[in-house]
C-alpha cells in the first residue's frame, strides 16, 4: 500500500500583536492545541519541524523547552512566509519515507513593526527606494492592472471581500467589514496601493500533528501534494531581485511552477477544487494568485472577481479565513495557518464560514518571491 500522510490534528494562536507573550509562549500555545485536537500525547511526537524567519536559532528548541517535551529531533526551516510549508514538506517526506509515524509541524513568528524588509537587498537599494515593499507590490499591481484591465476600485474590492470573510473568523486580527469607499479613502502608500490593501505584519502560530495513519474521526484529511519551488532568474519584475535581469513575461513564476507540480502529483486539475487560500500580501497579489494556480485563464482575473465566484457562497471561495488582509502576517506561521483553515474546512467544522460541501482544498504561499509552497489537501 502507497504510504500516505494525514493530518490528525490542528491548532492556532490567533494572529495580532501580542507585547505580554513571548515567541515561545505563541507557539506552544498552537502546539497544545494541536495535540488536544489529535488526541496525541507530548510523548507520542517523535520529531519536530518549525517554521520561522525572525525566531532565531533553535525557535522550535525553544517552544518544545515549554512544553517539556525535547529529546526529539528537532528541525528549523526558513523560507520566507514559506517557512510554515516548506516545514510541512520535510515532515510529509519523513513520513512518507517510514522514517517516522507521528509528527509535528509548526510556524511561528513575532514580526517587527513597519515594513517587511528582504534579505534580497542591499541597504543602498533600500535607501534607493529598491526594496519589496511597497515599491516591488505596487509596479506588479500596476503591471497586473494593464494586463487584465484593472482598476483601483477592483483592488478595493478584494480587500472588501476578504475582510467581509474575516469578520466571521475569530483568529484574524482584523474583524470589521470595510466598504469600497473606506479603503480607497485609506492613505496612498504607492500607486495604486492604499494602506488597507496591505497586509499587516504581526504575531500569530500555527501547528499539525502529522500522522502516517488516518484519525479515528468521521472527517479525515489526508495531503495530497505538498509542491514547493524557487525561481527562475530572468523575469525584470521577478519578486526574488526586483528591477534586475531580463524582461520576459513568458517566464513561469515559481507559484505556476508548483502549482503544476502539486496539479500533477495529486492527480487534480484547478476545477476539481473547492477552496483556495491563497497569498494576498496585498490585493492585486491576490489576482495575480488567481492566474498563476489556474483558478482563471489570462485576462480573467476581473471576471473571477466581478461574478463573485470567489466569495463565500461562490463556486470556488478564495481567503475563507479572510487571507492575510485580515489575519495579518507572521510569516512563519502565515502559510501553516492556510493549511490548518483548509482541514478545518474540509472536516466541516469551520463556523460561520464554513464552504458547504468542501473536499478539496488548496493553500498558496510566497516567501521572498523565491519560494512558492502549493499545497492540496483532501477531505476522505
Amino acid at each position: 500500500m502507497k504510504p500516505e500522510a494525514f493530518v490528525a490534528g490542528a491548532g492556532l494562536h490567533p494572529f495580532g500583536r501580542f507585547p505580554d507573550k513571548s515567541l515561545a509562549e505563541l507557539g506552544a500555545a498552537a502546539v497544545r492545541a494541536a495535540l488536544r485536537d489529535a488526541g496525541v500525547r507530548r510523548d507520542e511526537i517523535q520529531a519536530v519541524f518549525c517554521g520561522t524567519v525572525y525566531g532565531g536559532v533553535a525557535a522550535g528548541h525553544k517552544v518544545l523547552s515549554l512544553l517539556g517535551a525535547t529529546g526529539v529531533p528537532v528541525v528549523n526551516v526558513e523560507a520566507g512566509c514559506a517557512s510554515g510549508v516548506a516545514a510541512l514538506a520535510l515532515a510529509r517526506s519523513a513520513l512518507l519515507g517510514g522514517q517516522y509515524d507521528s509528527v509535528l509541524v509548526l510556524g511561528m513568528e513575532k514580526m517587527p513593526k513597519g515594513m517587511i524588509r528582504s534579505s534580497f537587498f542591499e541597504p543602498w537599494q533600500e535607501r534607493s527606494g529598491l526594496s519589496a515593499t511597497p515599491a516591488y507590490f505596487a509596479l506588479r499591481a500596476q503591471r497586473l492592472m494593464e494586463e487584465e484591465e484593472l482598476k483601483p476600485e477592483h483592488l478595493a474590492e478584494v480587500v472588501v471581500k476578504n475582510r467581509a470573510h474575516g469578520a466571521r473568523n475569530p483568529d484574524a486580527m482584523f474583524r470589521q467589514p470595510v466598504t469600497r469607499e473606506q479603503v480607497l479613502a485609506s492613505p496612498l502608500v504607492c500607486p495604486p496601493l492604499h494602506l488597507w490593501m496591505l497586509c499587516s505584519p504581526n504575531e500569530g502560530a500555527a501547528a499539525v500533528v502529522l500522522s502516517r495513519r488516518p484519525p479515528e474521526r468521521a472527517a479525515a484529511v489526508r495531503i495530497r501534494a505538498v509542491a514547493l519551488r524557487s525561481h527562475v532568474y530572468g523575469d525584470v519584475l521577478g519578486e526574488h531581485t526586483p528591477m534586475s535581469g531580463w524582461a520576459d513575461s513568458g517566464m513561469p513564476s515559481p507559484s505556476q511552477r508548483a502549482a503544476q507540480a502539486a496539479y500533477a502529483e495529486a492527480g487534480v486539475e484547478a476545477r476539481d477544487l473547492d477552496l483556495v487560500e491563497c497569498q494576498d500580501t496585498d490585493a492585486a497579489r491576490e489576482l495575480l494568485a488567481y492566474r498563476e494556480l489556474g483558478l482563471c485563464p489570462p485576462g480573467g482575473c476581473r471576471a473571477a472577481l466581478e461574478s463573485g465566484a470567489t466569495r463565500l457562497g461562490g463556486r470556488l471561495p478564495v481567503n475563507v479565513s479572510g487571507g492575510l488582509l485580515s489575519k495579518g502576517e507572521p510569516l512563519g506561521a502565515s502559510g501553516l495557518a492556510q493549511v490548518v483553515e483548509v482541514c478545518r474546512q474540509l472536516e466541516g467544522r469551520a463556523g460561520p464560514r464554513q464552504v458547504e460541501g468542501a473536499r478539496l482544498g488548496l493553500t498558496h504561499t510566497v516567501g521572498r518571491g523565491a519560494n512558492a509552497a502549493v499545497t492540496i489537501l483532501e477531505r476522505i
